[in-house]
């Protein structure tokens, strides 16, 4: 047993529904490993539970595994927001979210989150937590355009945040190629955020990275 078996063999088990649509994910869309998956999807669930927030926000749904651990861990009476901007995915998405467990608190977005977001929060309300895991080129400027929407003492979770070490890397800038864009992006997600004094913040070294922040009241 390697150490991944023994942290998932310790771990709350993976819904039946959700392990549907782990394994469709992986029979029918590119790119399946961008799920969040057993682990992960059980700590966003937890983490949830633990903040109850009534309005909740998710950019970037890609397959929605991560949406519905999220939906799965809100209160009774509380709403997810998820954004995806690639039209193609609605389909899949459609087809798992109806009639799987918590998606009647989900609501599907299709839209570019820079013009949607704004919107959402002003005809329905602020968020009290926002899960990032959207065009990592733009993490941030979707920290500069949640911050303002945002309830005080709200909670924002970034994914990806050391995106492989790349972060680390002092050459990451050179606009060579899009992935040291999405790295350089994200390193400057990461010194914004740090030297926030708006926020207190954590980096979790789980799969990829898993920033977590909390606005300060």
């Amino acid at each position: 047993m390697d150490l991944e078996e023994y942290l998932l063999s310790h771990t709350d088990p993976e819904p039946e529904h959700l392990k549907h649509l782990y394994r469709d994910a992986n029979l029918q869309l590119l790119y399946p490993r961008m799920l969040s998956g057993h682990l992960q999807g059980r700590l966003l669930k937890m983490l949830t539970q633990m903040i109850a927030p009534m309005r909740a926000l998710e950019l970037g749904t890609f397959a929605g595994y991560s949406a519905l651990c999220i939906a799965e861990g809100l209160p009774e009476g509380a709403t997810l927001d998820t954004v995806e901007i690639f039209d193609e995915l609605q389909p899949f998405l459609e087809s798992h979210l109806t009639g799987a467990p918590y998606a009647d608190r989900v609501r599907l977005h299709i839209a570019d989150a820079m013009e949607i977001v704004p919107r959402l929060a002003a005809e329905q309300g602020k968020f009290d937590m926002a899960f990032i895991d959207a065009d990592k080129r733009l993490y941030p400027e979707y920290y500069d355009m949640l911050m303002p929407l945002m309830n005080p003492g709200g909670w924002i979770l970034a994914d990806n945040t050391l995106w492989d070490g790349k972060v680390l890397d002092d050459k990451k800038d050179t606009g060579e190629s899009r992935h040291n864009r999405q790295a350089s992006s994200i390193a400057r997600f990461n010194d914004m955020v740090a030297a926030d004094r708006r926020v207190e913040k954590l980096i979790l070294p789980l799969r990829d990275g898993l920033t977590i922040i909390h606005l300060k009241q």
